[in-house]
């Protein structure tokens, strides 16, 4: 279960690398046709902003995984030790709460919009939503396990130093 766990991660990592190479290429290539052909490409603007959203909410689920966000921890560390624990899991409880809100929305946002369609690209606007779902799911998934078992985060990690 672990290894597939680990393949599901590296094949995120690997979508996010190849959108983010993608939409540099795509607007590198828009400028240069821009300012030195007269022309460009139409979809450009449309396609990066697109694949930036997608880096962006897969980007916040691999950071969250990895125990990388941004985290104020020293005050609840200093003076309450003992009741860190219990302060970490209810983070993840509103962890939990936040990204559940987040899924119905941009759930929510998916369904209306999946009927309209971009004139310059062909796709469906709720691509852009499509992803706050994604992420949302990604994110739940590792709340869920982290309110279980605290001790796979990378925080946690300090705890078994002491």
């Amino acid at each position: 279960m672990k290894r597939l766990i680990g393949q599901i991660w590296s094949i995120v990592d690997l979508v996010i690398a190849v959108l983010l190479a993608a939409m540099i290429a795509l607007v590198f290539a828009n400028v240069v046709l821009r300012y030195g052909f007269s022309s460009g490409i139409r979809q450009s603007v449309e396609l990066a902003r697109l694949w930036f959203v997608w880096v962006v909410m897969l980007g916040a689920a691999v950071v969250l995984r990895r125990g990388e966000h941004l985290a104020v921890a020293e005050f609840s560390e200093a003076l309450f030790p003992r009741a860190v624990p219990t302060l970490r899991r209810l983070c993840w409880v509103v962890v939990i709460i936040a990204v559940g809100m987040l899924f119905i929305g941009a759930l929510n946002q998916t369904m209306s919009n999946w009927n309209n369609i971009s004139q310059l690209t062909g796709l469906p606007s709720a691509l852009f939503y499509l992803a706050g779902v994604v992420s949302a799911v990604l994110m739940a998934a590792i709340a869920v396990v982290r309110l279980i078992d605290p001790m796979q985060t990378g925080i946690a990690r300090m705890d078994r130093d002491e």
